[in-house]
């Protein structure tokens, strides 16, 4: 895998890789930057979500789930001091869909944890990682109940 940032002006970077797509990258004003992209760190932040999105989406699929809108966020916390690196991830699994079954959202979720998804394995490595989910009946979290909601850990089942 390849990828290159090339420098625009000030702060600003515009990154590509392989894949030939391209983000803006930029910096906060109190950084000397004026904001006009991603801060690298949100990068891996998005990167997490969409890698284990991907991953549990799939497997949802597979299970022949019914899903009409699924989400996944990403909160990480960071230093005070530099280098501001993560200190903490909660990432949370929004599923909506018609009678989701709870476990095969938990198979999807550890099989994404614990076997497909390389940025959770390597981030995980080095910052600690909450799992949680929320199901919700319908066709739109925003517009339904929830109908359950837990937390993942590899080693027990928290609802």
């Amino acid at each position: 895998m390849d990828a290159k940032v090339t420098w625009q002006q000030g702060l600003h970077f515009n990154g590509t890789a392989g894949s030939g797509f391209e983000v803006p990258l930029g910096s906060e004003v109190e950084a000397g930057g004026v904001e006009d992209g991603f801060q690298p760190l949100e990068l891996m932040a998005v990167s997490l979500a969409g890698c284990t999105a991907m991953d549990v989406i799939s497997v949802l699929k597979k299970k022949q789930q019914v899903v009409t809108s699924f989400e996944v966020r990403v909160q990480a916390d960071q230093a005070e001091e530099f280098p501001k690196v993560f200190t903490h991830t909660l990432i949370t699994y929004l599923v909506t869909g018609h009678n989701v079954d709870e476990q095969a959202l938990l198979r999807s979720i550890e099989l994404s944890a614990t076997k497909y998804c390389p940025a959770q394995a390597m981030l995980g490595k080095v910052v600690p990682m909450e799992l949680r989910y929320e199901i919700y009946e319908g066709e739109s979290a925003e517009k339904h109940a929830m109908v359950k909601k837990g937390t993942y850990t590899p080693e027990v089942i928290q609802t």
